[in-house]
């Protein structure tokens, strides 16, 4: 598959955003890099990747969740080990928050 590579001012000319809008608020929230975007040979240049950009514009952006940490009963855990998801502690118990 053949993706179109484009810089910040490129995608901005696009989309109804400044490129400044897209640099500040935009990427690292909505537009994720290895998905919307890439670092090529690791450097700091940023090219986004037009077809994954309009597949979630068009299609709605549904980011992965992953599977809640199941916590033990511990030190700073009161609630029941099925509803139990905490913050892990240095002292191998769990934070609610």
């Amino acid at each position: 598959m053949s993706n179109t590579y484009l810089s910040t001012d490129q995608l901005a000319g696009r989309l109804p955003y400044s490129p400044r809008t897209i640099r500040d608020d935009l990427k690292d929230s909505v537009l994720i890099e290895g998905i919307h975007y890439i670092r090529p040979f690791g450097r700091r240049k940023i090219l986004y990747i037009w077809e994954a950009i309009e597949s979630d514009l068009l299609n709605g952006f549904k980011p992965q969740v992953e599977a809640p940490i199941p916590v033990k009963e511990g030190i700073c855990n009161t609630t029941p080990r099925s509803a139990a998801i905490g913050i892990p502690m240095a002292n191998g118990g769990h934070c609610h928050g």
